[in-house]
């Protein structure tokens, strides 16, 4: 099997008439873990977003590839079975489908022609799934996510991933809505699926969850764009002095300018919560 290798090339996006992005660049591949740190409102969810389709962001310049196919051409269906996974920061309700219809579904869509997800292995496994996660039982015939807790939308969304096995997977503040324990089980959880075949993107503002999942690369955001890059230590020091000095170090200015952004609204792939956003 090819090792994934997720490539973000001066990557620049618009929400309606505001550059968002300002000309990313980043590198994931199979086997490393990268977490994407920073104030709120410097494009940490846009940039989730944008790689995964949602119409909301415009992309105006710079490329997406995945094994050096062409992201930003695909549906966003099409970057699922290519193998990229977004857990959302809002996961959607969806009445009338229950959680194994749409797994199973979704597994579906990856098998070739004329052959099924044999239903007795996909029992199985989402049984092992839902007990490695500690959810409740009856969860296979719940609707998804109708009447969940934020903490169990998010172990949902981490389920589809065990699920599903995608090439990389990006995790958009999974941590928030999470207690303790739920954090240590989603911790173990995401580390069980390391290997060389599976990358990861962690975006969070907390250290809490980079204590469970230790990122090989740390990566600061600021203004649209990856500003600084580094190892744990990033996360300790940022945990101790915050972000002002990475602001000063590159003479970042902090000046804000408020974007009006869209109610929260119900979508195929989850909304951002990108409410504040930092113009050059």
């Amino acid at each position: 099997m090819q090792k994934p290798v997720l490539k973000i090339s001066e990557l620049r996006a618009n929400v309606e008439d505001k550059e968002i992005l300002k000309g990313v660049n980043l590198e994931i591949k199979g086997g490393e873990v990268h977490a994407i740190m920073g104030p709120n409102g410097t494009g940490k969810s846009t940039l989730s977003s944008t790689i995964m389709g949602h119409p909301k962001y415009k992309v105006t310049s710079g490329n997406v590839t995945l094994n050096h196919e062409d992201v930003l051409s695909m549906s966003v269906d099409e970057r699922a079975r290519a193998g990229l996974f977004l857990a959302m920061q809002y996961p959607a309700e969806v009445p009338g489908v229950t959680n194994s219809d749409f797994l199973r579904t979704a597994m579906q869509t990856r098998m070739e022609e004329g052959k099924d997800v044999p239903l007795f292995k996909f029992i199985r496994e989402l049984d092992k799934n839902v007990e490695k996660l500690e959810m409740r039982q009856d969860l296979p015939h719940r609707y998804l996510n109708e009447g969940f807790s934020g903490g169990e939308k998010k172990r949902n969304e981490i389920l589809q991933m065990l699920m599903l096995k995608p090439k990389i997977a990006i995790l958009d503040e999974i941590d928030s809505g999470l207690d303790v324990d739920a954090l240590r089980i989603v911790g173990q959880a995401v580390n069980s699926m390391r290997s060389e075949n599976f990358g990861c993107l962690l975006i969070t503002h907390y250290q809490r969850l980079l204590d469970h999942i230790k990122p090989d690369f740390v990566h600061i955001m600021m203004k649209g764009r990856i500003v600084k890059s580094g190892g744990p230590e990033l996360i300790e020091r940022i945990d101790r002095e915050g972000y002002d000095w990475i602001k000063q170090e590159l003479g970042i200015e902090d000046e804000r300018v408020i974007v009006e952004d869209e109610k929260r609204k119900v979508v195929s792939i989850g909304t951002c919560a990108t409410k504040e956003m930092l113009d050059l």
